[in-house]
């Protein structure tokens, strides 16, 4: 009967460690500060625990500028190595801008957002929409 309680109780932890949770972390790999006219590279690093996930089923990069989110572009990425997604742009004009990295892996999803700063953007001119 000791024999018999140990395996369950074994067998019930192994479960348990094989079904806990792990969350994707999105890392935002895009510099801040951006040059205008040049190709850039929007980037992603993704993960779950310490391994980098290289099947997620999505990443889309969503870019749009500074109050004018109805217009933004949704540019899909594409694996390049370890978890790391990517995607071509080019900024046409300076600006401030946003960036969403919207992820999709394992069941979940996530979409960290950064802000990205394009060119010399003139802050005092600009109108608040």
């Amino acid at each position: 009967m000791v024999l018999t309680g140990c395996g369950a109780e074994e067998a019930n932890h192994t479960n348990h460690e094989e079904t806990t949770f792990q969350e994707i972390v999105v890392q935002i790999q895009t510099p801040e500060q951006l040059p205008v006219g040049e190709e850039v590279v929007l980037a992603a690093k993704v993960s779950q625990g310490e391994k980098a996930v290289d099947d997620a089923d999505k990443v889309e990069f969503e870019v749009w500028e500074s109050g004018l989110r109805d217009e933004g572009q949704m540019i899909e990425g594409t694996l390049t190595k370890d978890g790391v997604y990517e995607a071509n742009y080019t900024f046409d004009h300076d600006g401030v801008y946003y960036m969403f990295a919207h992820t999709t892996a394992r069941g979940l999803h996530t979409m960290p957002k950064q802000k990205l700063t394009v060119g010399s953007p003139d802050l005092s001119a600009r109108i608040t929409r």
